[in-house]
């Protein structure tokens, strides 16, 4: 068990707590909530950041670190569906939510033939996760401040799409072996 192995189960540690923050605390809870999950945004960049530095890269690690990621913006997103029920924050989260389903079946199947690297994370997954991250957060923790919660639903609107694109480019890397002929 190494440092960055830590913080990634740290993310996976934060998501009950983030959900016990939401629902019992009320308004202060929430941005307890919202955090709790920025805190988890940076963990994500940081325990990879580290993991390359120190040179500390593990099985455990490469499996964990996007597990963690998921289940918690999931979890986020199932919390702000619930909240806010509308179709407005519904459907950028089925998106967000089935793209990330999607992706990871695709590495899955693309693993098993060997070829894992031709769908490697790319520069817009990046910039789809740092506003996927900063919208969640403004979301879940934005409440008493409309201005906010509409800055929160442009950045998700604005994830949602470079989820889109990015699923696109990941489609068209592997597009060559998923139609060859078995």
């Amino acid at each position: 068990m190494n440092l960055p192995n830590i913080l990634t189960l740290s993310r996976i540690v934060m998501i009950p707590l983030m959900v016990i923050s939401f629902y019992w605390f009320g308004d202060k809870g929430k941005v307890v909530a919202a955090v709790l999950f920025a805190l988890a945004a940076v963990t994500d960049w940081f325990d990879g950041y580290l993991a390359r530095r120190l040179n500390q890269t593990t099985p455990l690690g490469a499996f964990l670190d996007p597990v963690a990621d998921k289940l918690i913006v999931a979890v986020a997103l199932v919390l702000l569906v619930e909240h806010f029920a509308t179709i407005w924050l519904t459907v950028p989260a089925a998106i967000i939510v089935g793209r990330e389903i999607v992706i990871s079946a695709l590495r899955e199947w693309m693993a098993e033939l060997g070829k894992r690297a031709n769908i490697a994370v790319n520069y817009i997954g990046k910039v789809k996760t740092a506003a996927q991250m900063g919208s969640i957060t403004v979301l879940l923790g934005g409440g008493d401040f409309p201005w906010l919660v509409d800055l929160g639903y442009i950045a998700l609107y604005a994830a949602a799409v470079l989820t889109l694109w990015s699923m696109t480019v990941y489609l068209k890397a592997a597009w060559p072996e998923l139609r060859q002929k078995s």
